[in-house]
């Protein structure tokens, strides 16, 4: 695994234990801001940034090494998360419909 997909990994259960998100279905609630029933990229990408957020102390939108879990990985600019979090989106979007539903949600990325 390499240094940006760990970070992600370590990301990811961050936002998802900082919010208590208990279910899939409480995921979907959270994530989805329009109440439409599906989550989009846009609302996957600033859900999941939150951990991001959280982690740039200085709030220059760049994850120095000294920001990140382990302290060696090198700087994470909030743009190459965001791609992080797309692709990702992608690979959970079992349908290709460009939404998530909470089965997808709950399903790990392939």
């Amino acid at each position: 695994m390499n240094r940006r997909a760990a970070l992600l990994a370590c990301l990811l259960p961050a936002a998802a234990q900082a919010q208590q998100v208990q279910r899939a279905g409480d995921y979907l609630a959270r994530m989805d801001a329009d109440g439409d029933g599906r989550v989009s990229l846009a609302e996957y990408q600033d859900w999941m940034g939150y951990a991001f957020a959280r982690m740039d102390r200085d709030r220059d939108g760049v994850l120095s090494a000294a920001e990140q879990p382990g302290g060696r990985a090198a700087p994470l600019t909030r743009q190459a998360h965001r791609a992080q979090l797309a692709d990702r989106f992608h690979r959970q979007d079992a349908n290709r419909d460009g939404m998530l539903d909470a089965r997808e949600l709950a399903a790990p990325p392939r």
